[in-house]
């Protein structure tokens, strides 16, 4: 596993987005998340979709990937919500000292 992660979801409204986003950042499990509107096409029960859907990109590091996915999983409104984990391989130092220091948890 990478030493830091990008992770993508995306949900229905700006206020299910931002709930999610704020919640993310309060357990620790992503040291920033950033909210983009976003189209989305894609078959879902059979039918061809196409709906606005806000897109959250979450940076975190590493070693708190499988807590973030579990709390996406836990707060998401979606059924089988779309959560795609990406290393990164590289950065600025400064932000990913950040990233660390932002999601360590609290009690540690």
């Amino acid at each position: 596993m990478s030493d830091h992660v990008q992770v993508v979801t995306t949900t229905d409204s700006e206020d299910s987005a931002a709930e999610l986003a704020r919640g993310v950042v309060e357990a620790r499990l992503g040291a920033c998340v950033q909210v983009v509107p976003i189209r989305s096409f894609y078959v879902w029960d059979g039918a061809a979709q196409d709906d606005p859907e806000w897109q959250l990109q979450i940076k975190t590091s590493g070693d708190r990937l499988e807590a973030l996915i579990a709390h996406l999983k836990a707060h998401h409104g979606y059924d089988v919500p779309e959560i795609i984990a990406t290393p990164i391989l590289g950065g600025n130092p400064d932000y990913l000292s950040w990233v660390d220091e932002q999601t360590t948890p609290a009690s540690a």
